[in-house]
Protein backbone atom coordinates (compact mmCIF):
# COMPACT_ATOMS: atom_id res chain seq x y z
CA UNK A 1 0.00 0.00 0.00
CA UNK A 2 2.31 3.02 -1.03
CA UNK A 3 -0.48 5.00 -2.09
CA UNK A 4 0.14 8.86 -1.02
CA UNK A 5 -1.72 10.35 1.81
CA UNK A 6 -4.10 12.92 0.46
CA UNK A 7 -4.89 14.96 3.71
CA UNK A 8 -4.32 18.86 4.01
CA UNK A 9 -3.80 18.50 8.57
CA UNK A 10 -3.69 21.89 9.95
CA UNK A 11 0.43 21.92 10.43
CA UNK A 12 0.02 22.04 6.39
CA UNK A 13 -1.37 25.22 6.79
CA UNK A 14 0.67 28.53 7.11
CA UNK A 15 -0.78 30.35 9.71
CA UNK A 16 1.54 32.49 11.77
CA UNK A 17 1.98 36.11 11.41
CA UNK A 18 5.96 35.62 11.34
CA UNK A 19 6.18 32.90 8.49
CA UNK A 20 3.99 34.82 5.91
CA UNK A 21 5.61 37.72 6.30
CA UNK A 22 8.84 35.98 6.09
CA UNK A 23 7.87 34.39 2.83
CA UNK A 24 6.44 37.95 1.50
CA UNK A 25 9.29 39.43 1.91
CA UNK A 26 11.82 36.88 1.06
CA UNK A 27 9.84 34.61 -1.16
CA UNK A 28 9.91 34.25 -5.11
CA UNK A 29 6.64 35.39 -7.09
CA UNK A 30 5.79 34.13 -10.26
CA UNK A 31 2.50 33.51 -12.70
CA UNK A 32 0.78 30.36 -13.43
CA UNK A 33 -0.69 29.88 -16.77
CA UNK A 34 -4.48 30.71 -16.48
CA UNK A 35 -5.68 32.87 -13.25
CA UNK A 36 -3.41 31.86 -10.95
CA UNK A 37 0.37 33.22 -9.17
CA UNK A 38 2.09 32.44 -6.47
CA UNK A 39 4.74 32.91 -4.41
CA UNK A 40 7.13 30.35 -2.39
CA UNK A 41 9.87 29.60 -0.25
CA UNK A 42 12.16 26.74 0.14
CA UNK A 43 14.32 25.87 3.26
CA UNK A 44 12.05 27.42 5.47
CA UNK A 45 13.36 24.46 8.77
CA UNK A 46 10.05 23.79 9.30
CA UNK A 47 10.14 20.44 7.85
CA UNK A 48 6.71 20.54 6.38
CA UNK A 49 5.33 21.74 3.09
CA UNK A 50 2.54 24.25 4.03
CA UNK A 51 0.45 26.43 2.21
CA UNK A 52 -1.39 29.32 1.97
CA UNK A 53 -4.53 30.44 -0.31
CA UNK A 54 -5.62 34.59 -1.60
CA UNK A 55 -8.60 35.26 -3.14
CA UNK A 56 -8.90 39.05 -3.15
CA UNK A 57 -12.33 40.65 -2.60
CA UNK A 58 -11.42 43.06 -5.11
CA UNK A 59 -12.66 40.81 -7.87
CA UNK A 60 -15.26 38.46 -5.77
CA UNK A 61 -17.22 40.44 -3.22
CA UNK A 62 -19.13 37.36 -2.40
CA UNK A 63 -17.91 35.40 0.23
CA UNK A 64 -19.60 32.43 -1.32
CA UNK A 65 -17.81 32.72 -4.26
CA UNK A 66 -14.25 33.31 -2.88
CA UNK A 67 -14.29 30.47 -0.60
CA UNK A 68 -15.59 28.32 -3.44
CA UNK A 69 -12.16 29.13 -5.22
CA UNK A 70 -10.42 28.93 -2.52
CA UNK A 71 -11.93 25.53 -1.75
CA UNK A 72 -11.01 24.58 -5.15
CA UNK A 73 -7.08 25.67 -4.72
CA UNK A 74 -6.87 23.55 -1.44
CA UNK A 75 -7.98 20.24 -3.05
CA UNK A 76 -5.92 20.93 -6.21
CA UNK A 77 -3.09 20.97 -3.85
CA UNK A 78 -4.20 18.33 -1.57
CA UNK A 79 -4.31 15.84 -4.38
CA UNK A 80 -1.37 16.71 -6.08
CA UNK A 81 1.13 17.35 -2.91
CA UNK A 82 2.97 14.21 -3.25
CA UNK A 83 4.62 15.83 -6.05
CA UNK A 84 6.63 18.56 -4.37
CA UNK A 85 9.79 17.43 -4.27
CA UNK A 86 11.64 17.78 -0.39
CA UNK A 87 10.28 19.41 2.46
CA UNK A 88 10.08 23.12 3.95
CA UNK A 89 8.52 25.16 1.28
CA UNK A 90 5.81 27.41 1.95
CA UNK A 91 3.38 28.37 -0.51
CA UNK A 92 1.03 31.09 -1.44
CA UNK A 93 -1.52 30.20 -3.93
CA UNK A 94 -3.28 33.81 -4.98
CA UNK A 95 -6.11 33.62 -7.59
CA UNK A 96 -5.76 37.26 -9.74
CA UNK A 97 -8.44 35.92 -12.11
CA UNK A 98 -12.23 37.74 -12.53
CA UNK A 99 -14.17 35.18 -13.57
CA UNK A 100 -14.55 31.68 -11.28
CA UNK A 101 -12.44 28.67 -13.17
CA UNK A 102 -13.87 25.31 -13.07
CA UNK A 103 -12.25 22.94 -10.93
CA UNK A 104 -10.61 20.98 -13.94
CA UNK A 105 -8.38 24.33 -14.99
CA UNK A 106 -7.28 25.18 -10.81
CA UNK A 107 -6.20 21.46 -10.55
CA UNK A 108 -3.92 22.11 -14.08
CA UNK A 109 -3.02 25.43 -12.94
CA UNK A 110 -2.01 23.87 -9.60
CA UNK A 111 -0.05 21.13 -11.19
CA UNK A 112 2.06 23.62 -13.45
CA UNK A 113 2.74 25.12 -10.30
CA UNK A 114 4.20 22.55 -8.16
CA UNK A 115 6.26 21.59 -11.30
CA UNK A 116 7.63 24.93 -11.51
CA UNK A 117 8.51 24.78 -7.81
CA UNK A 118 10.49 21.49 -8.23
CA UNK A 119 11.55 23.08 -11.81
CA UNK A 120 13.41 25.69 -9.82
CA UNK A 121 14.94 23.43 -7.21
CA UNK A 122 17.38 22.06 -9.57
CA UNK A 123 18.67 25.01 -11.30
Amino acid sequence: MDTPVHTLPKEERLSCRKDISDLLAHGTFCDAPGQLRFCYRKGTGSGLNRIMVSVPKKHFRRAVKRNLLKRRIRESYRKQKHLLDGTGTDILFIYSGKEIMDYAGIYSGIGTIIRKINGNERR
